[in-house]
């Protein structure tokens, strides 16, 4: 389906990045992994990856705060490949606190990440979109863009961001066969939530059934995750000829949470 396409996967060392990255490169693209992690380990995936899609998978450890990195980045995976021509801003961190105990260095690096590198990213990289005359710009936002919850002003600030400005570059480049949407997951089944269901079952003395039904998944309707792979099948989606005329939305795949 994206045959000949290259896409650049921000934070695709772990999680939904990963599965993001291996949904496209399934589809056919060439991807420039990126984030953090041990090399040997990153390495390895990379390699596993190459071999199972059939695609070229190359990685890039670029930090996502620094905007000459970015750059660079961007630089070799056109380099490498000859285009870029997806871009999925995944890259993402968490802190949560009351907002007068909140640490400035935190609320600094979660806009920096969450929201500012995807500025970056999409600012370099739509150039080389509008002179191929095609582009897919995919930014991974979250229920927390259309809603909030307390001790997370950082997050949920950064992702109503990037709604905003998902909706303002879909207007700017709506006739260059360019398209521009975010993807707003719910809780996502990964291993960083499955270390939170066995903490929570501790300290509140519950089931980890409990705790997924009751409290992980308290606000989704459906009572189920999100997977991984759901949210990599939308974004190859999202990448279509059949989604050409999809830009500029802000699509919720998170059980129904934001329904109510």
């Amino acid at each position: 389906m994206l045959k000949g396409k290259t896409a650049i996967v921000t934070g695709s060392t772990s999680g939904i990045g990963q599965g993001m990255a291996l949904a496209l490169a399934n589809a056919g693209c060439n991807v420039m992994l990126n984030g953090l992690g041990d090399a040997a380990q990153i390495e390895a995936e990379r390699v596993k990856m190459e071999k199972d899609t059939g695609s070229k998978i190359l990685f890039n450890g670029a930090d996502m705060t620094k905007p000459d990195q970015i750059e660079a980045m961007i630089k070799e995976t056109k380099a490498k490949f000859g285009s870029v021509d997806i871009i999925v801003n995944n890259a993402g961190v968490q802190h949560v606190a009351a907002i007068d105990e909140f640490p400035p260095e935190k609320w600094d690096q979660i806009i920096a990440i969450n929201l500012t590198s995807a500025f970056y990213m999409t600012r370099l990289t739509l150039p080389l979109m509008k002179a191929a005359g095609w582009g897919r710009v995919i930014n991974l936002a979250s229920a927390h863009a259309l809603v909030a919850s307390p001790y997370k002003s950082a997050y949920v600030a950064a992702k109503h961001g990037l709604a905003g400005m998902t909706k303002s570059v879909a207007l700017e480049v709506a006739q260059q066969n360019i398209t521009v949407n975010a993807i707003c997951p719910g809780y996502v089944k990964t291993p960083l939530v499955d270390k939170q269901i066995g903490d929570q079952a501790k300290a509140r003395g519950i089931s980890e059934e409990d705790v997924v039904k009751n409290v992980i998944l308290g606000a989704q309707p459906t009572k189920q995750f999100t997977t991984v792979e759901d949210i990599g099948a939308l974004a190859v989606f999202l990448c279509s000829d059949a989604a050409k005329n999809i830009t500029g939305s802000v699509l919720p795949i998170d059980g129904g949470w934001t329904a109510a």
